[in-house]
C-alpha cells in the first residue's frame, strides 16, 4: 500500500535495515544526530504493523518480545500474503493484453516453437520424424484434441510408453500402452504409473502410434497439452499447430505453473493424486485442453484476475505452515490427546521470500534467536554485522541487515524519559512568550495578531513579572517560528514587544534543529501560509493560488470536529526554487482583507501529525506549562547519543555501497 515499483525488472535487489527496538521516538529525540538516515531516505511512511511486528517478519520462532504496538518511519503490512497486484501488471496481459480473443491468437507462433524446444519440420534435430500433415488454415472454429503422454527412461532415453488423445467434448480418443524399442533402466512408476508387468503383453510400438495419430487428426486440428514439446519430441512427431498451456498461463520470468496446480486452482478439479499410482495421461490431456477452453471463453483478464501468483504462494505457505508444526512432536502429541487440531504456526515473511524462489541474507545480533532460518548470519556486534553487510549484500538478491541499541538502551524507564523529553521539546518549541504589555492592554488584539501565524492551541497571561507577558502555545511548528520571526520587535496592543522561546535547556540548540528541519527532504518545495479567513473555501484558495508557478499541490488543515480549516495551509511546488520565488510574491499579499504571513514549511506530514496527537493527549493542561530547570544529559544518555550517531554511520557505509536501482527500507519497529 505505501509502495509500488515499476519496471521490476531493473530492480538489482532489496535491502531491509532493521533498526531494532527503536522507534519514531529515537528518530525524533536524535534527529539531528540521524544526518545520513534523514538526508538520503526522501520518503517517510508511519503505519501500523501487526501485534508482533518481527515475529511477522523472522517468524514465530523468533526469540522475541510480544509488543502492544508498533509504529515506525516505515514498516511492511502485518499480512504476509501478497495483495492482488494492478492488472496492468499482469505478465498474462502484458503478453495478450485484456479483450477476449479465439483460439487462433493462442497457439504458439513458429518462433516461439522453436524458442521452446518444439519439434519443427526440417529442423536437423527432427530427423526421421513424422508429420502430421495438418497443413490447413487453422481458425477460432478449429477443433481441439488435448494430448499427453507417459515415459519411462530407456537405454535410448525417454521413450513413451502411454499415449492419450481426448476430443474437445473430453471424450477419450486413444488412451494406449507402447513397447519401447530400447530396454527400460527406470519405469519411473511413481509419476508413469508404468510397470513391467504392464509392458509384458504389449505390442504396440512407436510406429503404430504416429500412424494412428495422424488418420485421426483432422488437417485442421489444434493439439492442447502441458509442456507439450516433450510429448511431441517423444512422439517423434511433428505438429504445426499447438497450444501450450504451460505458457499460455504466463509468470514472470520464464517460471511455469504446474498442471497439478492450474486445475485445481481454474477448473476446481483434483489430478495427479497422491493415492493413485502414477499418472493418468487422458486426465492430464482433459485437464489442459478444459485449461485451454477456460482460458479461450473467459478471456485473459478473467484469468488474471484469478491472481494465480497468490494463490500459489498462499498453497506454499500452508505447506511451510504444516512444516513446521510437523517439527512439534510434543505439542501435537498433547494435542492429539485433546482431540484437537496440530497448531500451524503463521508463516513469516521470509517464508514468503523462500516459496517464491528468494534466497534471503539475514545478519543480525548472536542475542537475537533466529531459529528456523537457514541463511542467518550471527555477528556479535554492530560493527561486526556492517563489515559482514558490505561482503554478503552485494551477492543476495533479498537482504535483512538488523542492527540493535543494546538491551541496556531499550529498558522500559529510559524509554518513558525519552518520550518525555521529547514532549517537552516540542512543547517548548511549539510555546513563545510575548511582552511587555501595558497594564491595562487588550488580550483579544493580542489573540487577533498572534493568531495572523497559524492556529493557538492555548493563550494564558503571565502575572508573576513585572508587567504582564503572554504565553502562547501554538498547534504547528512554523506558527511559532513565524510569531518569533515576524513579530518580534513588533508594536502590539499599544507596546513594543519582544517575542521569545521558553529559555530551557531543550531548546538551547532550537536554531540548529529549524535549521534542518527545513532543508529536511520531505519539506522540499513546500512551504507554509497563514492568515487564512474563516470563511474562505479551499476551492478559493485554489484559485487565488493557482497564478502561482509550479504549484503541484494546496493541503489545508481542518480541525477534525468542526470540519472548519486552521486559517493556515501548506502549498507544494514541483520545484524548490519555485517554492522560494512564491514566498516572495506571498510577502505583503493581501486576500478578502486579511494579509498572509508565509515562511519554509518545517513538519512534514508524519512530524505534523505526531504534534497533533501529542497536543491532544495533553488533555485539559492548557497554558499552564512547568519548565525542567536546566541540567546536563545523563550518562546514559549521552552514550545513547553516541550510539545513535554511529548506527547513522553504518547506514551511510552501507547505503553507499549498494549498486544502482536497489531499493533500501529502513525499519523503526520499536514502541512508540
Amino acid at each position: 500500500s505505501w509502495c509500488r515499483i515499476y519496471h521490476q525488472s531493473h530492480l538489482a535487489g532489496v535491502v531491509v535495515i532493521v533498526l531494532h527496538e527503536m522507534s519514531q521516538l529515537h528518530f525524533y529525540k536524535f534527529y539531528l544526530q540521524f544526518k545520513h538516515l534523514r538526508r538520503v531516505f526522501r520518503h517517510r511512511f508511519t503505519l501500523t504493523p501487526s501485534a508482533n511486528f518481527l515475529a511477522s517478519l523472522y517468524g514465530e520462532g523468533a526469540n522475541l518480545k510480544p509488543q502492544n504496538t508498533a509504529q515506525g518511519l516505515v514498516s511492511t503490512s502485518s499480512e504476509c500474503i501478497p495483495k492482488s497486484s494492478d492488472l496492468q501488471c499482469d505478465p498474462i496481459i502484458r503478453k495478450y493484453g485484456e479483450k477476449k480473443r479465439g483460439l487462433t491468437s493462442y497457439t504458439l507462433t513458429l518462433e516461439e516453437q522453436k524458442k521452446n524446444d518444439y519439434p519443427i519440420k526440417g529442423s536437423p534435430g527432427c530427423k526421421g520424424y513424422i508429420y502430421t500433415e495438418c497443413d490447413q488454415q487453422r481458425t477460432d472454429s478449429s477443433p481441439l484434441f488435448g494430448l499427453d503422454c507417459e515415459m519411462c527412461l530407456t537405454a535410448k532415453g525417454n521413450e513413451v510408453t502411454r499415449v492419450s488423445l481426448v476430443d474437445a467434448q473430453g471424450q477419450c480418443l486413444l488412451n494406449e500402452l507402447v513397447k519401447p524399442e530400447s530396454t527400460v533402466v527406470n519405469y519411473r512408476t511413481r509419476f508413469s504409473g508404468i510397470t513391467k508387468k504392464m509392458l509384458l503383453p504389449v505390442k504396440t510400438r512407436l510406429p503404430d502410434i504416429q500412424t494412428r495419430l495422424k488418420k485421426m487428426l483432422p488437417h485442421d486440428a489444434v493439439l492442447v497439452g502441458h509442456s507439450l514439446n516433450a510429448d511431441l519430441q517423444a512422439l517423434e512427431m511433428i505438429h504445426p499447430s499447438v497450444i501450450d498451456t504451460s505458457l499460455l498461463f504466463a509468470r514472470n520470468e520464464g517460471r511455469r505453473f504446474k498442471l497439478k496446480f492450474l486445475a485445481k486452482a481454474v477448473l476446481g478439479k483434483e489430478i495427479q493424486c497422491e493415492q493413485k499410482l502414477g499418472h493418468d495421461p487422458a486426465e492430464d490431456a482433459r485437464a489442459a485442453l478444459e485449461l485451454a477452453q477456460f482460458f479461450i471463453e473467459q478471456g485473459p483478464a478473467k484469468v488474471a484476475e484469478l491472481n494465480l501468483e497468490m494463490l500459489l504462494t498462499t498453497e506454499k505457505l500452508a505447506e511451510v505452515s504444516q512444516n513446521k508444526a510437523a517439527f512439534q512432536p510434543q505439542e501435537c502429541r498433547v494435542q492429539k490427546q485433546l482431540n484437537e487440531p496440530p497448531h500451524l504456526s503463521k508463516p513469516c515473511f521470509l517464508d514468503c521470500l523462500q516459496v517464491t524462489g528468494q534466497k534471503p541474507l539475514l545478519l543480525g545480533r548472536q542475542d537475537l534467536d533466529f531459529s528456523g532460518l537457514r541463511q542467518s548470519n550471527l555477528s556479535t556486534s554492530n560493527k561486526q554485522i556492517l563489515q559482514r553487510a558490505l561482503e554478503d549484500v552485494p551477492l543476495s538478491t533479498f537482504s535483512i541487515i538488523q542492527f540493535s541499541l543494546g538491551p541496556e538502551y531499550i529498558a522500559s524507564h529510559l524509554l518513558a524519559g525519552l518520550c518525555e523529553k521529547v514532549r517537552s521539546k516540542l512543547t517548548d518549541m511549539l510555546t513563545i512568550y510575548a511582552g511587555p504589555f501595558e497594564e491595562s492592554f487588550c488580550l483579544k488584539s493580542v489573540k487577533k495578531e498572534f493568531g495572523r501565524c497559524g492556529p493557538i492551541q492555548s493563550l494564558t497571561v503571565v502575572t508573576e513579572t513585572y508587567q504582564p507577558y503572554v504565553c502562547i502555545q501554538y498547534e504547528v511548528l512554523e506558527a511559532a517560528q513565524l510569531a518569533v520571526e515576524s513579530l518580534n520587535g513588533a508594536e502590539v496592543a499599544g507596546s513594543c514587544i519582544k517575542v521569545q522561546r521558553p529559555v530551557t535547556a531543550a531548546v538551547l540548540d532550537c536554531d540548529v534543529l529549524i535549521k534542518e528541519l527545513e532543508l529536511d527532504v520531505e519539506n522540499e518545495g513546500v512551504i507554509y501560509v497563514a492568515g487564512l479567513k474563516k470563511s474562505l473555501t479551499e476551492m478559493d484558495l485554489q484559485e487565488e493560488f493557482s497564478q502561482l508557478k509550479d504549484l503541484e499541490t494546496l493541503f489545508l488543515p481542518k480541525d477534525l470536529q468542526s470540519g472548519k480549516h486552521r486559517n493556515c495551509c501548506f502549498l507544494k511546488f514541483q520545484k524548490s526554487q519555485s517554492a522560494v520565488d512564491a514566498l516572495e510574491v506571498i510577502k505583503g499579499w493581501t486576500v478578502k482583507g486579511s494579509k498572509l504571513r508565509s515562511r519554509h514549511a518545517l513538519a512534514s506530514g508524519h512530524l505534523w501529525r505526531w504534534i497533533w496527537q501529542m497536543n491532544h493527549s495533553n488533555g485539559e493542561q492548557g497554558g499552564n506549562i512547568l519548565y525542567e530547570k536546566m541540567e546536563q544529559l545523563s550518562d546514559s544518555e549521552q552514550d545513547l547519543r553516541k550510539k545513535v550517531k554511529k548506527l547513522d554511520q553504518h547506514i551511510k557505509k552501507l547505503y553507499r555501497s549498494l549498486q544502482n536501482n536497489t531499493l533500501c527500507v529502513v525499519l523503526f519497529p520499536g514502541v512508540n
